[in-house]
């Protein structure tokens, strides 16, 4: 929202709404917004999460650690069926990737104004509260993945190993090699990006609309576009974290095998 008593156009109220509360210029420039979200959203799921295994029982259990048990064993379930390492890493992993980015995105749910409403009364000038829709965020936890994904290449087939992966594939002869390398090396580094970018494409595409409605409707017609919009937008919201997930699993997967050259 603007300063008390500041009348925005619908151009103005639009790019009110795209800037980050940030510190700092250029490079070193921080989003004070975005990281405040993620790592609120992160320790409440922590909380939740541990809260109900402490008081999960074997008896007829509530709804809510029928609801958690339902998310654990769904993403158990495609670890087992796509994951063919050993590593008790990775469903803990798929876990936390997959409910953490389900709910940074849930916060796109919120009305626009309704959280940076109070923020604008406490003085704060901008606030995105959409973690995901920040690409500094989604691109940070595909570095993570691309850390883990070097870490466990190097780890289980070694430095010579890793060597040969990326220098005799997919063609497996010497007079191939620099062909082979220009082509995996970037093959591994579009995997971090495109899995940055896709996330944070279709989460800063959805805050956008829902900022275009409350920009160019009056209040009382904003349901007409919001309400749709809402439905159709969760599906989305679920899609991109499952989808963050599983490529991370299947990435984790392929730094796990060990060919044969």
């Amino acid at each position: 929202m603007a300063a008390p008593g500041e009348t925005l156009t619908p151009s103005s109220y639009i790019v009110h709404h795209l800037l980050n509360l940030s510190v700092g210029e250029g490079f070193w420039m921080v989003h004070i917004d975005s990281l405040f979200f993620s790592v609120l959203i992160g320790i409440a799921f922590l909380w939740f999460f541990s809260s109900v295994a402490k008081k999960a029982t074997t008896e007829v259990p509530g709804m809510i650690q029928c609801v958690v048990e339902i998310i654990v064993e769904f993403i158990d379930r495609n670890v087992r069926e796509t994951f063919k390492g050993n590593n008790p890493l990775i469903a803990p992993l798929a876990l936390t990737i997959f409910v953490w980015i389900f709910l940074m995105n849930m916060m796109d749910l919120i009305p626009i104004d309704f959280i940076p409403h109070f923020a604008s009364l406490a003085g704060i000038p901008y606030l995105k509260v959409v973690p995901t829709a920040d690409v500094n965020i989604t691109l940070a936890m595909a570095l993570g993945v691309f850390f883990l994904i070097i870490y466990y290449s190097l780890k289980i087939k070694g430095i010579r190993g890793f060597t040969k992966e990326l220098a005799l594939h997919p063609f497996n002869h010497w007079s191939m090699i620099p062909f082979n390398l220009l082509l995996e090396v970037a093959s591994l580094l579009a995997k971090p990006i495109s899995l940055g970018m896709r996330l944070f494409g279709n989460m800063f595409a959805g805050e956008v609309v829902f900022i275009l409605i409350a920009a160019l409707l009056p209040w009382w017609a904003q349901w007409l576009g919001s309400v749709p919009w809402a439905i159709f937008h969760i599906l989305v919201i679920t899609i991109q974290a499952f989808v963050f997930m599983m490529l991370t699993i299947v990435y984790l997967s392929q730094a796990h095998e060990v060919p044969e050259h």
